[in-house]
């Protein structure tokens, strides 16, 4: 079975927080969905609340420290990511778009992304589309069609709101999962001797 690494970007602010509540039921659910397809899958999350100060300090230096480098390498090494921003002023969080900012732009080029954002009212709905997926199509990420918007009443709605919820994330877990299993093993070197006609060819004319 393929073991596939599934990096999950959280900005969440508190403790806890909607953000990363969203984040973990849309890790677990892709996680599902890869085992439905014949994959497994590790999880790892990058809470971005921890990494406040590093990021901040890599903007103003130019130098990540070794555990922001860290944080970027399970992002930017992953077979997928998951980004889930609380909204902030109409938009992705500052944190958010920090951690963003200091990527390398061609690191998450033609990587599977499954975006999703959390807010205290469902009128922020459309920040998803645009703010976050044109950001993620500037670094040329694979994003998938559904992303994920969470608002408060999504959470206490009652059973109806929480399964509208619950069908989106497994709709958007199931794409994240059908781009990663459809994507093509690593390329490796071509044999140069592949299309080489046997000797025995070669002496007959046949070749």
């Amino acid at each position: 079975m393929t073991t596939r690494t599934l990096a999950v970007v959280s900005a969440g602010l508190g403790v806890p927080s909607s953000t990363r509540l969203l984040a973990d039921r849309l890790a677990a659910a892709t996680v599902a969905a890869l085992r439905e397809r014949g994959e497994d899958a590790t999880v790892e999350v990058v809470e971005l609340r921890e990494h406040a100060r590093d990021v901040a300090d890599a903007l103003v230096t130019g130098f990540p420290n070794a555990a922001l480098r860290a944080a970027v390498a399970t992002v930017t090494g992953a077979d997928a990511v998951i980004a889930v921003t609380p909204v902030f002023t109409a938009s992705y969080s500052g944190l958010f778009k920090s951690f963003v900012d200091v990527l390398d732009k061609d690191a998450l080029t033609g990587t599977p992304v499954l975006l999703a954002a959390t807010a205290g009212t469902a009128r922020h709905s459309l920040v998803l589309e645009h703010a976050v997926r044109p950001l993620f199509s500037y670094l040329r990420a694979v994003t998938v069609p559904t992303a994920v918007f969470a608002a408060s009443e999504d959470w206490a709605g009652g059973d109806g709101a929480g399964q509208e919820l619950a069908a989106r994330i497994t709709r958007a877990a199931g794409e994240l999962a059908d781009v990663v299993t459809g994507r093509p093993a690593a390329a490796r070197p071509a044999d140069p001797f592949t299309d080489v006609p046997s000797f025995e060819d070669l002496l007959r004319g046949t070749a």
